[in-house]
């Protein structure tokens, strides 16, 4: 069932907004502020769905009951659909695989994510800003091929990332090496520190990345995520991986470039050409997705509690939906 999420009191009704009607309401046991109201779709403006992924459509490797039908229901509407997701450690090609192999038709063109975000940044606009990185075009990057992918899609240099002799421990050369800035270690023309999610994280990177920081690197991250459910389950995310460097940096945040980044509604938006006031972003977690669409000035957003915030989060947090469902396919009830 869909659910407002900052409801009227119990005396009074459903507001209907242009894209929800209310259609029954169920008197629940807790208090006025927690009624839920079971609504129908009805959103004849609404001609875009941004969907988050991970915890909406699937978790990990099993695809939620109800998805392809959903996301069928919503096309045969005409509406676009536009898979926007934070993973880094894969390009478009390899989420189109994905979605694929999940039973969900995808083009590369619908998919749009924090790797390839970033690669449009480093490419396009970070040369605008800082026209020094043109002596120093390389990025290091912590992550995986996802990133290295999109960058080569943008025919931007990088290093660092899957490289397997990065997989080590630190020396007392090392040390000594990273300190003087030896260009053995140290390449003097990485102008950028890119990180992602990267399942192979350990300390030489770490100090890797701190030196070129150290040295004037343009610090970015893909996406800040705190964590990433998998197999019902939450385990460290992207986030992880800038915040040591953060904390040696004095507490510099990374450019994020992933949601809830404006930049990456920005980039969307010139991508796919839409009217913002005509847009939905539909997704699990309060403090990105939804976020994301709030304050890119959306015309919906849709909490799903399949995946990372509760319902209690939804509900009473700082950063509410306008409306939430308890899994995806409730939109199924409306059609």
């Amino acid at each position: 069932m869909m659910y407002d999420a900052n409801p009227p009191s119990s005396s009074s009704l459903c507001y209907a907004t242009n894209w929800m009607q209310k259609v029954t309401v169920r008197s629940p046991s807790a208090s006025d502020s927690d009624l839920q109201f079971r609504c129908a779709l009805r959103m004849p403006q609404l001609a875009v769905f941004l969907f988050d992924c991970d915890g909406v459509l699937w978790s990990g490797d099993t695809l939620f009951s109800g998805t392809v039908s959903t996301l069928e229901m919503l096309r045969k509407q005409n509406k676009q659909v536009v898979f926007v997701t934070n993973n880094s450690t894969k390009s478009r090609s390899d989420y189109k695989k994905k979605l694929e192999s999940m039973g969900i038709p995808a083009n590369v063109e619908e998919v749009f994510g924090s790797s390839y975000s970033a690669a449009i940044y480093i490419s396009r606009i970070l040369p605008q800003r800082h026209p020094e990185l043109k002596s120093k075009p390389k990025v290091f990057v912590i992550g995986e091929s996802g990133i290295e992918q999109e960058l080569d899609s943008e025919n931007v240099p990088h290093i660092g990332g899957t490289d397997s002799s990065l997989r080590r421990d630190v020396t007392p050369e090392d040390y000594k090496k990273m300190a003087a800035g030896d260009p053995s270690l140290i390449d003097p023309e990485v102008g950028v520190v890119l990180t992602g999610l990267d399942f192979h994280y350990n300390y030489f990177k770490m100090c890797l990345a701190y030196h070129y920081i150290q040295r004037g690197a343009i610090f970015l991250a893909t996406n800040i995520d705190s964590t990433l459910p998998s197999a019902g389950a939450l385990f460290p995310g992207a986030g992880t991986m800038a915040a040591p460097l953060k904390l040696m940096l004095g507490g510099t945040d990374p450019v994020a470039l992933g949601k809830p980044s404006q930049a990456m509604m920005d980039a969307i938006e010139g991508k796919f050409k839409f009217e913002r006031s005509r847009a939905c972003m539909v997704g699990d977690r309060a403090n990105t997705d939804i976020r994301f669409g709030l304050e890119g000035k959306l015309g919906g957003t849709l909490g799903v509690l399949t995946g990372v915030s509760t319902k209690e989060e939804f509900l009473d947090g700082d950063v509410r939906p306008h409306y939430y469902v308890d899994k995806l396919s409730d939109l199924l009830e409306a059609e």
